[in-house]
């Protein structure tokens, strides 16, 4: 039987009502020195942390009571408990005790003072200091687009905009939220959208245009929010941003003053990159594990501030499409380069600085704590050396930073004078207020220790009065201090000492004269407390007061961080500023790899550079002039497995991005022309939870990439319709190399083994063949990793096989079978043979006929049976069986002249069905 509300303790019915408020959230409810969890929360809490599960009223059964189940940990270690609720995919709410034990009047008070989920830690202890921690609000406004709004609570950032619905699951990849909010009766997202994302259903008010335009005005203290750029406040976007505050003040239940602005995040300024692409080119984090080391993010940040880690990681995410802002980042990270022992003295300065951003976040909340001030102190007393080494910066944007920084002299030197250089955790302890800060603290200081000096002398003058060398003076938290006798002396004790403890060994005494010192030894220390955390309140409302003025500088040093560190890594790595052009235009000169530059050893990773142009490209002929090659915008590169296609294309798409955010690249010279989307088609992958081959998934990428790409786009393809059967694929790989040369004209990188599209070029004036080059030697094959013009003649699919391990008996087996294929004359020739006949075959078609149809199947004529062509010959025509069959000796002219009408009939019709599938 359950414990019913009228059998309830007064503790119980408290723990109650604070689980209604709390909801689905683990409740940790505190008493004394512990958080306790009850009933289904303690069950949770078990299996999930590890905590050993108890129960209270056991011995009430006979009652009608039924056991509580209960679990707890202690106070101190919240922060680690919370770590793994929140990894755990839940939430909890945080029940304190706000009231002094001490003061209350029966029960304690208690309130839920947080309510914690991933995306509204502001812990450090809680949060990867070199990543942002966004929660995401999404309010469907219609069939065609999405109001998004998302926020970084640790630091205040919040952005919104409204884009289009076939957009949300890139800007999901973009954005990569931990915690999504959707309203309650929307629509779940895809599996894939929402895999490691914790996500929270609101209700559905709370997306609404009213509610989210009073929420926005309220906090901002605006009439309307065009004063942020947004023109229309019913916009889905707000109604996002609404719900996103919402949710806060709901479960944050604190000031949000850090959360200043809301800015409209602006597509078109930034380089569009899909999820498939992002994962492709592991941007931010590997496709194997998930993990930031060994993706680009990884091996390019050289930053020394968490706050700049975190800036560099958002300006990967989101490379720029502007010309002018590209390189005033150019310019700044140029100078930086130019004079390395700058660079070098900012840098150890800038090391010297803490988290200023997620500090002030905690400090408006009013979760800060004496070290935290402590730190914006140290923060602040560094900027006086990091402005003097910006003064006279001669790059725009390196002058900007420099005037927005802040010195903020007023509030360091108030800190500075108030607080010890070391300071504890909590507010409580005491023992972080200078001396000479504040006149009545140190009295009561004075006060304090000048009765611990009375508590010596008292003991002297007792041990003289009384004749007893063992007697000593005392404090326990009990019987506060006292005079301790041993047995062997009690019977020298005066009269007036009062005993009030027996032990084994000794009796405790205490005196009116020590009683009354003691009163005010205590009252000296628990005044000295209350006035430190008086003070530490005022200290703290004062970097409040200044947080606008202390973000801007806190933005500031995370841009001069960044600027730095790609200075320092392009002085590393032997990086070169790369021109940045409007026109369609790809000129990379010795390009290399930049993960994979840093990760093999040194000297062996062999640069490559290419040369593309869009059809957008109008100075073509002038450009071209300066290199060898002619203007090409599909690059073919053919050549073996192993030999370096796959890596040679991902440079490419790396060192565009890398140079329109604003970085030098991996080069001996670079030209890139702003592309305004980047796509990848790179690997094998299938989607079997949603029924989705490995095939079905590549061309469902690659139909994204036909319908959305633009001249100005950037594409590289890696192996396209290699998931099918040889001649559907060779078909599709051939039609998209066309749509993209004819319909599109962006720059494209096209890896392929069909040998046969080299012969593209001949027909399409803007395709240009490169491949691996190979040297043989001996049977064997060594892989130069050289990009060279021209086409590969082989695939070295056997040499990949031998070096990959397979059974030499295998290999040479398979050698012999090629050989033969190879040596078949005409239709009975190996693949690469009939390969040749069906590219031979689509060349001399008919130009009007856009389309390679047919190469994959035939319709027998009569039957309707589909002939497929076969991987090693083609399949005669069964017309022709009957035309071998037909004895011309028997027929009359009548006879023979109505066969030949029936064949040309059935001819007919199967080109009109070869047609037709």
């Amino acid at each position: 039987m359950a414990t019913t509300p009228a059998s309830q303790t007064p503790m119980m019915k408290q723990y109650h009502e604070a689980k209604a408020a709390a909801g689905d959230a683990l409740l940790l409810f505190r008493m004394g020195d512990f958080y306790e969890l009850f009933l289904e929360d303690a069950k949770v809490a078990a299996r999930v942390l590890g905590l050993s599960l108890t129960s209270r009223d056991k011995g009430d059964r006979d009652k009608g009571k039924e056991p509580v189940a209960m679990a707890g940990f202690p106070h101190h270690q919240l922060d680690s408990y919370l770590a793994k609720i929140i990894s755990s995919g839940l939430r909890a709410a945080v029940c304190e005790q706000v009231e002094d034990p001490k003061q209350a009047k029966g029960l304690v008070k208690r309130d839920i003072t947080r309510i914690v989920s991933r995306g509204t830690v502001t812990d450090d202890a809680l949060l990867d200091p070199h990543a942002s921690n966004y929660l995401l609000a999404i309010a469907p406004a219609n069939m065609d687009s999405h109001g998004l709004a998302w926020i970084d609570i640790s630091t205040g950032l919040f952005e919104a905009a409204e884009l289009p619905a076939s957009r949300l699951g890139d800007e999901l990849a973009r954005v990569a939220p931990v915690e999504i909010l959707l309203a309650e009766d929307a629509q779940d997202l895809p599996a894939e959208w929402t895999e490691g994302r914790m996500v929270t259903r609101r209700p559905g008010w709370a997306f609404g245009e009213q509610a989210a335009t009073g929420v926005l005005t309220k906090h901002f203290g605006t009439h309307s929010l065009e004063g942020f750029g947004f023109t229309q406040q019913q916009s889905p976007a707000l109604q996002a941003a609404g719900a996103v505050l919402d949710y806060l003040h709901e479960t944050q239940k604190t000031s949000l003053a850090h959360i200043d602005r809301l800015l409209p995040y602006h597509v078109g300024t930034r380089l569009e990159i899909d999820e498939a692409t992002r994962r492709s080119l592991e941007i931010t984090q590997t496709l194997r594990d998930g993990r930031r080391e060994g993706s680009l993010l990884g091996v390019i940040d050289r930053t020394v501030t968490s706050t700049g880690a975190r800036l560099l990681g958002d300006w990967l995410a989101n490379p720029l499409t502007q010309s002018s802002t590209i390189n005033a980042r150019l310019d700044a990270v140029g100078e930086f380069f130019e004079h390395a022992s700058l660079t070098r003295e900012l840098r150890e300065a800038l090391r010297a600085t803490y988290d200023m951003q997620r500090l002030l976040a905690r400090v408006t909340t009013g979760r800060a704590t004496p070290r935290d001030l402590s730190f914006v102190a140290r923060t602040l007393h560094c900027l006086p050396e990091i402005k003097e080494k910006l003064s006279n910066r001669h790059s725009t944007r390196l002058q900007t930073l420099e005037d927005n920084l802040d010195l903020c002299q007023d509030v360091r030197d108030r800190l500075e004078a108030a607080l010890e250089d070391n300071c504890p955790l909590s507010s409580r302890e005491g023992g972080f207020i200078r001396p000479g800060y504040h006149s009545e603290l140190d009295t009561q200081r004075n006060l304090l220790q000048g009765g611990k000096q009375w508590m010596a002398q008292y003991q002297a003058e007792a041990i003289k009065s009384t004749g007893i060398p063992t007697i000593k003076v005392g404090f326990n938290r009990v019987f506060g201090y006292y005079l301790e006798v041993t047995h062997a002396h009690r019977d020298k004790v005066p009269a007036d000492y009062i005993r009030k403890q027996t032990l084994k060994n000794a009796e405790r005494y205490i005196t009116p004269e020590l009683k009354e010192y003691e009163e005010k030894v205590l009252s000296a220390e628990e005044k000295c407390l209350d006035l430190e955390y008086e003070i530490f309140i005022e200290l703290r409302e004062l970097v409040a007061a200044a947080a606008v003025r202390l973000q801007e500088t806190a933005t500031a040093l995370a841009e001069v961080d960044v600027f730095a560190s790609l200075a320092e890594l392009a002085r590393a790595r032997n990086y070169v500023r790369p021109q940045i052009v409007e026109e369609s235009l790809l000129h990379i000169v010795d390009g290399r790899h930049p993960v994979l530059d840093l990760t093999e050893d040194e000297g062996t990773f062999v640069p490559n550079g290419v040369h593309c142009a869009g059809n957008l490209f109008g100075g073509a002929s002038g450009e071209a002039a300066s290199t060898d090659e002619p203007d090409a915008s599909v690059l073919l590169i053919t050549g073996p497995n192993m030999a370096g296609k796959s890596t040679y294309i991902r440079q490419v798409a790396l060192i565009t991005l890398m140079g329109q955010m604003g970085s030098f690249v991996p080069a001996r010279e670079a030209r890139i022309g702003i592309a305004d989307r980047i796509f990848a088609r790179v690997g094998a992958s299938d989607d079997l939870a949603r029924g989705r081959s490995t095939f079905m998934v590549e061309m469902t990428e690659t139909a994204r990439i036909l319908n959305t790409a633009t001249e100005r786009s950037l594409v590289i393809l890696d192996e396209i319709g290699r998931g099918t059967s040889t001649y559907d694929g060779l078909s599709l790989a051939w039609a998209i190399v066309e749509y993209m040369h004819d319909q599109i004209g962006c720059r494209t990188l096209f890896a392929t083994h069909y040998h046969e599209l080299t012969r593209l070029d001949k027909t399409l004036s803007r395709v240009a063949n490169h491949n691996v080059a190979v040297q043989e030697w001996e049977d064997q094959v060594v892989f130069l990793h050289q990009i060279v013009p021209g086409a590969a003649d082989k695939s070295y699919g056997i040499h990949v096989a031998q070096l990959a391990g397979v059974p030499q008996q295998v290999n040479q087996r398979a050698k012999e079978i090629l050989n033969h294929l190879e040596t078949q004359p005409g239709d009975q020739k190996a693949e690469s043979s009939s390969h040749r006949m069906v590219g031979e075959s689509i060349l001399r078609r008919d130009p009007s006929h856009e389309q390679a149809q047919g190469a994959s199947q035939r319709t027998a004529p009569g039957n309707g049976q589909s002939l497929q062509l076969t991987l090693f010959e083609t399949s005669e025509h069964p017309l022709l069986e009957k035309i071998r069959a037909l004895d011309l000796n028997t027929k009359t002219p009548l006879e023979l002249q109505q066969l030949v009408c029936q064949w040309q009939d059935q001819l007919v019709e199967d080109v009109v069905v070869r047609k037709s599938t």
